[in-house]
């Protein structure tokens, strides 16, 4: 068995007491000293499930690398996300419960982290690491939630939940526009591609200092755009097209991991470089799930099991560690790997899990555990509304098939809850809720508490958009994305204007061309703009503060002009002048 790297603990009492994450010494680009620290790569999937590796009994869709990861590293047979995606990314990047976060769903006013989150790029960059973010991020367009202000130095992102949405339409998966460094990048070439093509790039362009490079695709996820290349060969199986097109994105990620294994290993930084490959919720279409109950978005163990890959030198290969885990997990076994030390008041949910990586504790006594999933459309999380509490055998699920309604009122006294033993019914097939009403009771208490606590950290109130900040300025309102939404009806946006001044506002008519009058409502004021027929610019005078800035177009004859759907028509440009 290779040589054990040494634990944090360890580390922290050869160093003393007094040590500090900055006397701590920093591994040199390619050098193999084990004990300390690793470059890290984390690979996050988009709508990729569980079953859509071969590893996991898919015989059919063709991942020989993917597959390699988890032969050569350690696999989290149990690794739980939230069932959609801004609130996975907002847990990995945090450790916390996304709903202290700001995050509350995946748009309409709901994907929004708080600013003041630290963030696992901001600990690993303060303490030594280049930070390099290329694909998906999802918790913010706007100052101060944008990746390069929270502890990403490069950065190539699209905005909104995916190319081809909101704010940039149209789009594509081909030569797409992108966000470099905050400016507008028009990429040539497959999306997926490009990112792992400037991931190596980062890579290779400063040897200094370690790395932690986060490469979240937005690859499976619809629009399944992706060359007839990679779908022929599922079409000729047998499949339909969906599931060609899915299967064909997933063998293009498979690829581009082959392409990044060849170029760690040509750099000599294999021994040195810990990849780790999460998906962020389940399958996004119906399609083989290695038997796990529905999909994404639900609560059952299909909509939040997900694949979870470490794969570093030291470690023993093509080992299975079944004990739950998270993606609140992977920032604080992060911050443990890198020897880096968690400020004293940030309160993490997640737990190290290098204790078990290390193999410095054995599966049977690792304490259990209950981790808590939940997530449902609205900016008011509800109590109990398409919610799952797991422990290591038992799991609650509480409202199944919710996650849509935005209507419904959970019942506080007599919830409907349902209980299952996944040790024997790993597909969830058996309510065993009558049964055993005292476990019930344990994990509906414990549920309880946590929503509690998580409600107690910001009320679920989202991240709130700095205007007039020179960092951001002009900056985009995004209607669908990032606007109030209630009831399906766009109400302002939630922000901060840093600066009283004249803000020149540039509204989106589409094809509204006549006469009309753009309004703009702040802090009880109204201020009444007349556009003629064409014109979507006026200028409105802001004060400083905080609080719901509306601003909608009213066309003469018609009036207020509401528009609910995921397009473009609404978006304002706002620049202080």
């Amino acid at each position: 068995m290779p040589n054990k790297p040494a634990s944090r603990r360890d580390f922290i009492k050869a160093m003393g007491i007094g040590s500090i994450a900055s006397m701590i010494p920093v591994k040199l680009f390619g050098q193999s000293n084990n004990a300390q620290r690793p470059n890290v790569i984390l690979i996050l999937t988009d709508d990729q499930g569980f079953g859509d590796t071969g590893i996991h009994s898919n015989e059919h869709i063709d991942t020989p690398n993917i597959d390699r990861l988890a032969r050569e590293g350690q696999e989290f047979t149990r690794f739980y996300v939230e069932p959609v995606c801004a609130p996975t990314r907002a847990s990995l990047m945090t450790g916390r419960s996304y709903y202290r976060t700001g995050v509350i769903h995946t748009s309409r006013g709901g994907a929004k982290m708080a600013g003041d989150e630290k963030t696992l790029a901001e600990l690993l960059q303060d303490s030594g690491y280049r930070t390099g973010i290329f694909g998906k991020w999802h918790l913010g367009d706007n100052y101060p939630m944008r990746p390069q202000d929270q502890g990403f130095q490069e950065t190539l992102v699209h905005r909104g939940g995916g190319i081809t949405q909101t704010p940039d339409i149209p789009n594509s998966y081909f030569d797409p526009l992108l966000w470099k460094n905050g400016k507008e990048y028009h990429g040539k070439g497959y999306c997926t591609d490009i990112f792992f093509d400037a991931a190596m790039d980062f890579i290779k362009s400063d040897r200094s200092k370690p790395f932690f490079i986060y490469l979240p695709t937005n690859t499976p996820h619809t629009p399944l755009e992706v060359s007839k290349e990679y779908t022929q060969p599922y079409l000729e199986k047998g499949f339909d097209e969906p599931t060609a097109r899915v299967y064909g994105m997933v063998k293009n990620i498979d690829d581009n991991l082959a392409r990044l294994f060849g170029f760690l290993s040509d750099s000599k930084l294999d021994q040195d470089t810990l990849i780790i490959f999460i998906s962020d919720n389940g399958p996004n279409t119906n399609r083989y799930n290695a038997g796990l109950r529905q999909r994404k978005s639900s609560n059952y163990e299909g909509g939040i099991r997900a694949i979870s890959f470490w794969r570093w030198k030291p470690w023993q290969e093509g080992r299975k560690i079944d004990r739950i885990a998270a993606h609140i997990d992977v920032m604080p076994t992060l911050l443990d790997l890198c020897h880096v030390q968690k400020p004293y008041d940030l309160h993490l949910d997640g737990k190290s899990l290098l204790p078990l990586l290390n193999q410095e504790i054995t599966q049977d006594s690792w304490p259990d555990r209950t981790l808590f999933l939940q997530c449902h459309r609205g900016l008011e999380p509800k109590r109990y509304q398409n919610c799952a509490a797991v422990s290591q055998r038992y799991k609650m699920v509480g409202y199944p098939g919710t996650f849509n309604d935005e209507t419904l009122e959970p019942s506080l006294s007599d919830p409907e809850l349902e209980l299952y033993d996944l040790d024997s019914d790993p597909g969830e097939e058996r309510d065993l809720s009558a049964e055993n009403p005292s476990i019930l009771a344990r994990l509906r208490q414990e549920y309880e508490s946590w929503f509690d606590s998580v409600e107690q950290s910001r009320q679920f109130t989202p991240g709130v958009i700095h205007l007039g900040n020179p960092a951001d300025n002009p900056a985009t309102l995004c209607r669908y994305q990032d606007s109030h939404y209630i009831h399906g009806i766009p109400h302002g946006w939630e922000v901060e204007i840093e600066k009283s001044g004249r803000y020149q506002l540039t509204i989106d008519r589409a094809d509204l061309t006549g006469p009309g009058q753009l309004v703009v409502k702040w802090k009880g004021r109204e201020q009444h703009i007349p556009l003629k027929s064409g014109e979507n610019r006026g200028t409105a005078e802001l004060s400083s503060g905080k609080g719901r800035l509306v601003i909608w177009f009213e066309l003469e004859g018609l009036g207020r002009m509401t528009f609910s759907d995921n397009g473009t028509v609404g978006d304002v440009e706002i620049m202080l002048l």
